[in-house]
């Protein structure tokens, strides 16, 4: 029996979870000859060798992992493909075979159009504001880069720029005095999120607290939830997988090239960061039965 699992990060915010929860059910749908399931790296439950175990118990013997994330930072790079090949240590008799994460599609392309025609018109008189999530990995960043200029020169704007909302810079708080100097009347902050969560809230706040005292109109748009646009992207990572083809593209790598100021990081060792934090946030209906459970259940001395 094959089986899909959509790897998610989990969230401390329980609208975040249940978003994601609410992708899985259309997989469900859309794959219904395989048996789809999910899990989380940190915050939520279930983890990833839960939810692994329950497949298994389930009689799947071929998973197709699938990174649900958007860039290829640490939790793409390093921490999904541990778990992932940890487990596969763990089962003899079972293949699991892990996908790419989402990444620039023209799907995400057009859904981020989407998004943006639903709170704005834009024109030479528009600034878009690109806001990511930040990462310590220069390649991943650089995408939420690539994503502004690509909408910027398909959409004409009359100017776009990029910020995050933390661990790297520009950081938002320090752009939006700058576009506020900027000469266009409106500004369309466009998240790059998958779903709702402190972040996104607290991009929003940001926002809303900075143009309660400008004369320019700041607009923001949603995450990108459960759109069409963001399951057919999700649909050609998996066939990626299934016709052999799931690499991703790792010339600027930091663990795999001499990147500028992150030269340490070549061939470093790949671990995961994730064990304080490994489903924290239990759901007393969807803890899982086994000898995972059991094992977990030492670990946090419950």
């Amino acid at each position: 029996m094959k089986g899909i699992l959509i790897c998610g990060h989990g969230s401390r915010d329980p609208e975040g979870v249940e978003g994601f929860k609410e992708l899985v059910k259309l997989l469900k749908l859309r794959y219904p000859d395989r048996l789809v399931d999910y899990g989380f790296l940190e915050f939520s439950h279930p983890v990833y060798a839960a939810a692994v175990e329950r497949m298994y118990v389930a009689g799947v013997r071929d998973i197709i992992a699938i990174p649900a994330i958007l860039f290829a930072g640490g939790h793409a790079k390093n921490d999904i493909p541990f778990e992932m090949n940890t487990l596969q240590n763990q089962y003899a008799d079972l293949r699991i075979r892990l996908g790419k994460h989402i990444g620039i599609t023209p799907s995400v392309l057009q859904l981020c159009k989407k998004l943006i025609a639903a709170v704005s018109t834009y024109d030479k008189d528009t600034c878009l504001l690109v806001v990511g999530r930040g990462t310590s990995d220069p390649d991943a960043n650089s995408d939420v880069a690539k994503l502004t200029r690509m909408l910027w020169e398909g959409m004409g704007f009359g100017f776009a720029t990029t910020a995050f909302i933390g661990v790297t810079q520009p950081l938002l708080k320090d752009i939006l005095p700058v576009v506020e100097l900027l000469p266009y009347k409106r500004v369309v902050v466009l998240p790059i999120f998958l779903f709702t969560g402190i972040l996104l809230k607290k991009i929003y706040a940001q926002v809303s607290e900075f143009s309660a005292g400008s004369d320019k109109e700041f607009v923001y748009t949603g995450s990108f939830e459960c759109d069409e646009l963001l399951l057919q992207s999700l649909d050609e990572r998996i066939a990626e997988v299934e016709t052999g083809n799931p690499n991703m593209n790792c010339q600027l790598c930091k663990y795999r090239t001499q990147i500028i100021g992150f030269e340490e990081e070549v061939g470093k060792e790949q671990v995961g960061h994730h064990l304080a934090v490994k489903g924290i946030l239990f759901e007393e209906d969807e803890k899982i039965e086994g000898k995972f459970l059991s094992t977990f259940k030492k670990i946090l001395g419950i």
